[in-house]
């Protein structure tokens, strides 16, 4: 199971963005950004939920929930 953080940075390196991209999708800083991405800090839900419309992906394949 990754880490969520693994795969938001995967996300946006597939699609060949920057992180200040993202930043500014999110209303933050690239800095903070940067933060989510190496886990340092932990992302708020509303950014998540952000990111998982921005990707088109759901929060269980970003968080790796598996369903049962």
């Amino acid at each position: 199971m990754k880490d969520y953080w693994v795969i938001l940075r995967e996300l946006r390196e597939d699609r060949d963005l920057k992180q200040e991209t993202i930043a500014r999708v999110l209303g933050t800083t690239q800095q903070v950004y940067s933060r989510y991405e190496n886990g340092i800090n932990e992302m708020p839900i509303r950014h998540l939920r952000t990111l998982c419309e921005y990707y088109d992906v759901s929060a269980d394949y970003v968080l790796s929930l598996k369903r049962r």
